[in-house]
């Protein structure tokens, strides 16, 4: 009996053996490529940031992260506008400079803007497409508007496009005292496409599963969908971590009942990932009675055109 234990040990142990090398091997395959871009490392983004010449603010992180924010200024400032800023959060793969079709109209109305590049974004520190973890991300995310209202700006009003969306509900949820108002733009609980992954192969699941056990830190996802945008800009990000794309459930996310600012949600109608019907729903959702919902009429999920954030800037001078 103790020979026959001894056997099934020594094959289980044989078993354990085979597959961790297993999947140590998948987790070291090479991911095929459907978007032939060259981002920047880490390095390379503090070398850029070192040498850009607009104007900008970086401030350090709780865990030692330098983030780049950037900064649009109104040719002159407005009477009740000085101490209001907008501060954009963007969406997956791209960054704070692919604002500046919404962050020109914004300041041309008198409102001092800012776009945060989220860590392992842009021109911030981090590993490229990563975050430690929710908990981190989320304290990025509230260090930025801590640092946007020591500047001086003591009304902050948060703008979330696509994944912004998720960040700036985040810091609704957390420090809804520290906000005015809040902007969720082509975001909502149910997209068209589905989820992403569904759209792979078995294998290629399990080499992206074997990498998130294996090597966390490993950009094992490329996020793409057809007619994305940025594809020739370095600065745009599409291979992200697993734990950075799991670490929310999106669908949990709700505003609180204790932000009392106004809220605005807005749509293309002409979005790609998002019906009109759904934004509507996740609006509903939205407590109280201080909200609007905008539909942009010909705007799709990233091209906006300048008449629909100009919409946003009136619906800013109505609320503020």
């Amino acid at each position: 009996m103790k020979k026959l234990l001894k056997k099934l040990l020594l094959w289980l142990l044989a078993l354990v053996a085979v597959v961790l090398v297993f999947g140590l091997i998948l987790s070291f395959l090479p991911s095929p490529l459907k978007v032939h871009h060259q981002g920047i490392s880490p390095e390379k983004a503090a070398e850029l940031r070192a040498d850009f010449s607009g104007p900008y603010h970086t401030f350090t992180t709780s865990d030692g992260e330098t983030l780049f924010i950037r900064r649009w200024d109104p040719d002159t400032l407005e009477a009740g506008k000085e101490d209001i800023a907008v501060l954009i959060f963007h969406g997956l793969t791209a960054y704070s400079g692919a604002y500046e079709m919404a962050a020109i109209p914004f300041s041309e109305g008198g409102y001092t803007t800012f776009g945060l590049d989220y860590r392992g974004h842009g021109l911030s520190d981090g590993n490229r497409g990563d975050s430690p973890n929710k908990e981190r991300w989320i304290a990025d995310l509230e260090e930025s508007v801590e640092f946007v209202k020591s500047l001086g700006f003591q009304r902050v009003v948060v703008l979330g496009h696509s994944l912004g969306v998720a960040a700036a509900m985040c810091v609704a949820e957390t420090i809804p005292e520290e906000l005015v108002g809040v902007v969720l733009l082509s975001g909502a609980y149910e997209g068209k496409t589905g989820n992403a992954i569904d759209q792979i192969s078995f294998f290629q699941k399990m080499r992206i599963l074997a990498t998130a056990i294996f090597r966390p830190s490993h950009q094992a996802f490329e996020y793409y969908r057809d007619g994305m945008l940025g594809i020739n800009d370095p600065l745009f990000n599409y291979k992200y971590t697993v734990r950075f794309l799991t670490m929310l459930d999106v669908k949990q996310l709700r505003i609180p009942e204790n932000l009392k600012t106004p809220v605005l949600v807005g749509v293309g109608d002409q979005d790609e990932l998002f019906d009109v019907d759904k934004v509507l729903e996740f609006y509903d959702l939205i407590p109280g009675n201080n909200k609007e919902f905008l539909v942009w009429k010909g705007a799709t999920h990233a091209e906006i055109g300048r008449e629909h954030w100009e919409q946003i800037v009136k619906w800013l001078d109505r609320s503020f």
